[in-house]
């Protein structure tokens, strides 16, 4: 595949004004400033001037990153990351001030409520316009016309100025533009947010269908179940600096070992009695997906060093990106074992987890009766990975769009028979 995004080297500087302690400056202070700038030009020094009324902050430093066609990329970070940055200068909205970008395609930009729109122009003006812009003609625009507003949902108000629109009204109609304009690269910032639960998936749900067709996606958002379930890349910045980038899984796992946000219960990874070798997972591919319909075996090697009185038992913890538990399981049938180094594994079967990033903590639990026991390590961060939805014939989404509610997917037995006439 083909770059489409490279970025090579990007910053992005602000000045910011601080209001000064004094609302005015003596002619002293003008007088002293002008003879100091005249004497380091004067004798050729550098002059660093510490005005307490400005400080230069880089939202955006030294950043690269290479995006391939066809890629669902989710940009994390926390608030004053970088990312909206980011994508305000991949959008042409603001210039970087060093490094340089190239786009390869179309781009179409879904950031600010109210970025892109003439407020006074009405809803069906607003389409033709933003079509054009994208350099498409009116008889490309007209041929999407309908879609675009059907899926917006604002056909009572298609001839009233957006500048009356509600906050979701003009959510719902620029998405819908940026969507059906068949951009190459859809770029989506935490707009979405505004719009109702059941509009954000019928969002995702589109861009779902915009990527299958070989289009690019950048998107931004701090609810993690929304990333994992849309995009299978991931880009971490914090601070103006890309930390990490891999797959979404990987990455959302980084972010929250980066903020600390999981971190609290580890209880470090070795005891007087055990230790935690190491753990991994089968039945991954090479960017630590699976399919919902595959088996999944997760394994934890770990050595008990000394004979202990209680029972050794094994345990694996399954957490969604929020940091909420999916489910904990124990292994069964554990008797004394006698020192030495051990394998156990847990099987997964397919068919079973919905799409979405998964993360893994192992333990070892020494139980001596039903209410007495020690835990002798506890990684919570050991393991993570992806599930996703092929779209295939075995999904029995039957037009479902978006992603499919709940925890589990289970392909249960079910029978239909005809009973009557």
């Amino acid at each position: 595949m083909s770059s489409v995004i490279t970025v090579q080297g990007l910053g992005k500087k602000y000045v910011l004004s601080h209001q000064p302690q004094e609302s005015y400056t003596a002619l002293r202070d003008v007088l002293a400033n002008g003879a100091k700038l005249w004497a380091n030009k004067l004798f050729n020094r550098k002059f660093e001037n510490k005005d307490p009324a400005h400080e230069e902050f880089w939202a955006l430093k030294d950043l690269n990153i290479d995006i391939q066609q066809g890629d669902r990329v989710g940009v994390i970070g926390r608030n004053g990351a970088g990312k909206s940055t980011l994508l305000k200068i991949l959008s042409r909205i603001t210039e970087p001030t060093t490094g340089r970008f190239k786009i390869r395609g179309r781009v179409a930009s879904l950031l600010e409520v109210g970025t892109g729109f003439h407020p006074e122009l009405t809803g069906r003006e607003n389409i033709f316009l933003n079509g054009a812009i994208l350099g498409m003609s009116k008889i490309e625009i007209r041929k999407k016309f309908d879609e675009i507003v059907a899926f917006a949902e604002i056909e009572k108000f298609l001839d009233t100025p957006v500048k009356r629109y509600s906050s979701g009204m003009y959510v719902r109609l620029a998405f819908a533009v940026a969507a059906h304009l068949e951009p190459e690269i859809l770029i989506v910032d935490e707009v979405l947010a505004v719009g109702d639960a059941q509009f954000q998936k019928k969002c995702l749900g589109k861009m779902n269908e915009v990527s299958e067709q070989g289009r690019t996606i950048l998107f931004v958002s701090h609810n993690m179940a929304m990333i994992s379930n849309l995009c299978q890349k991931g880009i971490v910045l914090d601070a103006g600096s890309a930390i990490f980038q891999g797959s979404i899984s990987e990455s959302i796992l980084h972010y929250y070992q980066k903020t600390g946000e999981k971190n609290a219960t580890d209880r470090g990874h070795e005891s007087g009695n055990a230790a935690l070798l190491g753990a991994e997972l089968i039945g991954l591919n090479d960017t630590r997906d699976l399919t919902i319909h595959d088996e999944l075996t997760v394994r934890m090697r770990y050595r008990i060093k000394r004979q202990i009185a209680g029972t050794c038992v094994p345990n694996f913890h399954f957490f969604l990106p929020d940091g909420s538990y999916a489910f904990v399981s124990n292994a069964n049938d554990v008797t004394a074992l006698p020192p030495g180094d051990y394998v156990a594994d847990c099987r997964i079967p397919g068919n079973l987890l919905n799409e979405g990033a998964y993360f893994v903590g192992v333990a070892l639990t020494t139980y001596f009766d039903s209410s007495t026991y020690d835990v002798e390590f506890y990684d919570r961060n050991a393991l993570t990975f992806n599930v996703i939805d092929p779209m295939d014939n075995r999904s029995n989404r039957y037009g479902y769009g978006g992603p499919m509610p709940g925890l589990l997917r289970p392909k249960l037995a079910w029978n239909i028979e005809k009973v009557s006439q």
